[in-house]
């Protein structure tokens, strides 16, 4: 598997196609506990002050380029990224792989009931041949509780679905699967936050021009300043700090803190 080094992650190279057929090796060699997570700018500069979200993401068996910041970072540092790998993306083309092979069950764990009704059936929809084996819309709370992980575990497993899909907003689901896995009979594991809003229709993911001109942040901005302020605008700086220091050697990369 090709991958760079940014800010001591090791991001794939691979682009979506053959990131999607990666995945599905695994699935098909009945491997457990792989997984996937999405770097970007906020995320990579969140885990470098949480060395539990750092080591969640350094451990991914994928680590997808989400974001137009690391292509720009990449360049900055002559480093090769070939496209944008966003979480939407990676998950329509790996149940598509999934809809053309036979009994593949996936699950979905995270956000509400209503939420993951409709994923279901738009799952159902557009790839029929896929078994949705089970849906688990966890307690809202900041930190699960060993009962709460339990039940999560045992659902998840009474099934034992070769997809599992986490949709809990980053670091949380990153944490959560990193702190789990190994207590999952599952194949691959996909940390895919809002994707879970956006499939479903329940949130409006914005325009396909807009995504392709690394825009996409905008609109979810746009809707929730509050939230995303500090994303966008904090983030976004010291990110290009660090770059900057990683294309002059002065940058401690991960694996070194």
């Amino acid at each position: 598997m090709k991958k760079i080094n940014i800010l001591g992650f090791q991001i794939s190279t691979m682009g979506l196609k053959a990131d999607a057929e990666n995945a599905m090796e695994f699935i098909q060699a009945k491997q457990k506990n792989k997984y996937m997570a999405c770097a970007n700018p906020h995320s990579l500069i969140e885990a470098g002050g949480d060395r539990l979200f750092a080591a969640a993401l350094n451990k991914a068996d994928i680590l997808l380029p989400d974001g137009v910041g690391i292509l720009l970072a990449a360049k900055a540092l002559n480093l090769y990224i070939p496209e944008r790998v966003a979480g939407t993306e990676f998950f329509l083309a790996l149940t598509y792989l999934c809809n053309q092979q036979e009994h593949i069950k996936i699950f979905f764990l995270g956000s509400t009931d209503e939420v993951l009704s409709k994923l279901v059936a738009k799952v159902h929809q557009d790839f029929p041949q896929v078994d949705v084996c089970g849906t688990y819309s966890p307690v809202f709370k900041d930190e699960f509780s060993y009962a709460d992980n339990q039940s999560m575990i045992d659902a998840i497993n009474t099934v034992q679905p070769h997809v599992l899909w986490v949709g809990m907003t980053a670091p949380k689901q990153e944490k959560w699967i990193y702190q789990n896995k190994d207590q999952l009979n599952v194949n691959f594991i996909g940390a895919i936050g809002a994707v879970f809003d956006f499939y479903s229709g329940s949130k409006k993911r914005a325009p396909e021009w807009v995504c392709k001109l690394g825009l996409e942040w905008l609109p979810r901005f746009l809707r929730e300043p509050g939230r995303l302020w500090g994303r966008n605008f904090v983030s976004t700086p010291l990110f290009l700090m660090a770059i900057l220091k990683q294309k002059f050697g002065l940058y401690p990369l991960i694996n070194d803190l």
